[in-house]
């Protein structure tokens, strides 16, 4: 079992940690803060450049949490907060299968979620380092429903894009 999370975690973590660095850094294809940023803003998130920030650093943080086995839920309680917006800015109205559908992100939701709950497992920091930070059922609850009550707000405060007259 902890083999199996440990190729979870490495694998989950390292694919987040890289779209992380696509928005803040341009790397692997990626556009970086700028070109993330007016993507972002067309999207109503203003100003895009700080949303891309947050959005990268919660990607590439919280996947090198989870693939270091690092501080519990609190990894893949940043990933679950950014998917859903993804889902609900850009692909929910593509649909489940398609091409930029939201299967991928949900994927990450369950793979998050799932290592949050099981727990990183003996390969991981918080056990070798005896860390319980955010290990425990209730305070990943906590993290959990911290992490979808931003994510709504984060979609709130989303403006449409002025209208060129």
């Amino acid at each position: 079992m902890d083999g199996a999370l440990l190729f979870l975690r490495l694998v989950v973590g390292l694919a987040m940690i890289g779209h992380g660095t696509q928005k803040l850094f341009g790397w692997f294809g990626g556009y970086g803060l700028a070109g993330t940023g007016g993507f972002f803003e067309s999207l109503g998130f203003r100003p895009g450049p700080v949303f891309a920030l947050f959005a990268g650093l919660g990607e590439a943080g919280g996947g090198a949490l989870i693939a270091l086995g690092l501080f519990g839920s609190l990894g893949p309680a940043a990933i679950v907060m950014v998917m859903l917006v993804a889902i609900f800015t850009v692909h929910i109205s593509k649909g489940f299968f398609a091409p930029n559908g939201w299967e991928l992100n949900s994927v990450y939701i369950a793979a998050a979620v799932t290592i949050a709950y099981a727990g990183a497992g003996a390969y991981s920091l918080d056990r070798a380092f005896g860390f319980t930070l955010f290990t425990a059922t209730l305070p990943t609850c906590y993290l959990m429903t911290a992490a979808i009550v931003l994510a709504i707000l984060n979609l709130f405060v989303r403006r449409p894009a002025q209208q060129q007259q």
